[in-house]
Parts: structure tokens; C-alpha cells; sequence
């Protein structure tokens, strides 16, 4: 019992930093903008989270510092493909590139140093529960956080009227600018909170999954989040259970691994990146389920006085 608790509490552990990330792209694809930067944010996020951390002793103060961070680092992408009107697909994997040489540069000096982790937050008397107590009622608080932001988002998009008109202009640019809807501005504000998102994502990764730090940190987790929102059709529950799905696929390699089957390392290790690749293969066949959710406008530049 004892065993397969820890297996659900790593699968949540390594499932949050997915989760957090997917739901703020999620939104930023929403508003019909696609940012490929995830990667870049997250590291960013991660290396800045453990930095103010490790300097000021307070992992709450890294763990904000990251969010602005992130944030920060998403409206340089704003900008350039708002304000200037550059191409979505080039700015985004150029911001993945900063970051992840910026960061590298920055964190060269932590390198082997040891972090300062986030503690647990455990409920008395209900974190003793058997099985499910430890898992539901003794984890970090981000893992809390990120599951209220799955239902607020999920409120805010399909229960708000400036959720709808988020979706209208990720839908039809160019008519809710005909209705005086702000198109720049709601952009620019999804944008921000996307990158919140992926710097609170990068910045678990160093102050509760492993509190430590090393270059490349997020060894391809902007891209498996990018993959789940496109896997959960821009719903989020679906990338909720996306999230732990390949959280699942993740810590199941580990445990391969550790229990010595007899399977290459590499191969184990390349399970996640397979599994996204295949989920992007499936989904891509049903032509119809990808027109139906797509937002219209994903991806398209707009420039009001053109």
C-alpha cells in the first residue's frame, strides 16, 4: 500500500509542472496565439525560482520571482509578434532559445549547489490517512495551486464574459475587433498569464522536484505541454488528465529501471517524447475533432490598421 502511494504522489509531483504549463499556453492559444517560448519560460522560471531562493532563503520568494520572470519573458514574445507583428512560429522557438542559453549562463554559478525546497503542506489527521492521505491531504502547495487553476480557468473560458471574449477573438480576430472588442490588449494579457504559468511550472522543478540545479532543467517539458494542449482539444479537463497521464508514463520509466527489466535505459527514458509523439499522430487523423476545437485564428498575425 505504502509503495503504491509514493508511485501516486511521484506521478503527481512529476504531472504539476506539465499541468501548470499546458493550462497557461491553453489560454494563450485560446486568445488565437500560439507560443512555442514554453520551453524557454520554463527554464527561465526554473533557474530564476532556484537563484532568489537559494540568495534570500525563502522559496516562497523564489517561487514569485519566477512567475514574474516568466511573465516578463512572455510579453518580449508579445511584443514582437503583437507590437511588431513577427512570425508566432520563429519568435516562439526563438524565445525557447534565449532561455535556454540565458539560463545556462545565469545558473553556471549554482551549479552543485544545494537548493531550498518548498515544504509540504500536511493536514493533521487526514495526511494519515491510509493510501490516499498522503497523496490528497500532504503535498506541496503548487500541486494544490495547480489544480485550482484548472477549475478557474476552466470557469473563467466558459463561464465569464471575458472568457467568451477570449475565445471569440481566438476564434474571429478580426470581427470582435469590428465590435470594438480590445484584440491587442486581451492578447497581450493572455500572453502574460501564459507565462506566469510557465515560470511557476519551471520553478517547481527546482524547489520541489529536485531542488537542485542543472542546465537544461526542463529537459523538454515546454514541449510535452505544448503536445497536451493540442491532446485535450483546449479543454482543461482534459489536460488535467492529460498532465497525469503522461506524469504516469514518466515515473513508470523510473520504475522500470529500477526494477531492472530488461530493456535499454534509453529506450525507457525516450518513453515520455514517444508517447507525445504518438498522441500527436492519433489526434491528427480525426481531422474533424481538430477543426471542431481549433480556435480559427491560432496562429494568424493581426494588425488592426492593415
Amino acid at each position: 500500500m505504502d509503495m503504491w502511494a509514493n508511485i501516486l504522489i511521484t506521478i503527481a509531483t512529476a504531472a504539476t509542472p506539465l499541468l501548470i504549463a499546458a493550462m497557461g499556453e491553453l489560454v494563450v492559444e485560446r486568445s488565437g496565439v500560439l507560443n512555442l517560448g514554453v520551453e524557454g519560460m520554463m527554464v527561465m522560471g526554473a533557474v530564476t525560482g532556484f537563484g532568489v531562493a537559494l540568495m534570500s532563503g525563502n522559496p516562497w520568494i523564489g517561487m514569485i520571482a519566477a512567475v514574474l520572470v516568466g511573465a516578463l519573458f512572455s510579453l518580449l514574445f508579445g511584443f514582437l509578434v503583437l507590437s511588431v507583428a513577427t512570425n508566432q512560429v520563429a519568435t516562439g522557438l526563438s524565445l525557447t532559445l534565449l532561455g535556454l542559453g540565458l539560463s545556462g549562463m545565469i545558473g553556471e554559478a549554482f551549479v552543485g549547489q544545494p537548493g531550498v525546497k518548498l515544504p509540504n503542506i500536511a493536514i493533521p489527521g487526514l495526511s494519515e490517512i491510509p493510501f490516499f492521505g498522503k497523496f490528497l491531504f500532504g503535498q506541496d502547495p503548487i500541486f494544490y495551486l495547480s489544480l485550482v487553476l484548472v477549475a478557474a480557468v476552466w470557469w473563467f473560458l466558459f463561464r465569464t464574459r471575458a472568457g467568451l471574449t477570449l475565445r471569440s477573438i481566438g476564434d474571429n480576430h478580426d470581427s470582435a475587433h469590428a465590435l470594438g472588442i480590445k484584440v491587442l490588449r486581451t492578447r497581450y494579457l493572455a500572453i502574460a498569464f501564459g507565462g506566469a504559468c510557465a515560470g511557476l511550472a519551471g520553478a517547481h522543478l527546482t524547489l520541489v522536484y529536485t531542488p537542485q540545479w542543472i542546465e537544461n532543467m526542463t529537459a523538454g517539458r515546454g514541449w510535452i505541454a505544448l503536445a497536451l494542449v493540442v491532446f485535450a482539444s483546449w479543454r482543461p479537463w482534459r489536460v488535467l488528465a492529460g498532465a497525469y497521464l503522461f506524469g504516469a508514463v514518466s515515473i513508470g520509466q523510473l520504475h522500470a529501471q529500477a526494477l531492472g527489466i530488461g530493456v535499454p535505459s534509453q529506450l525507457l527514458s525516450s518513453l515520455p517524447y514517444l508517447a507525445t509523439i504518438i498522441v500527436l499522430v492519433v489526434i491528427s487523423g480525426n481531422k474533424r475533432l481538430t477543426l471542431i476545437n481549433t480556435p480559427a485564428s491560432l496562429g494568424r498575425p493581426f494588425v488592426p490598421d492593415r
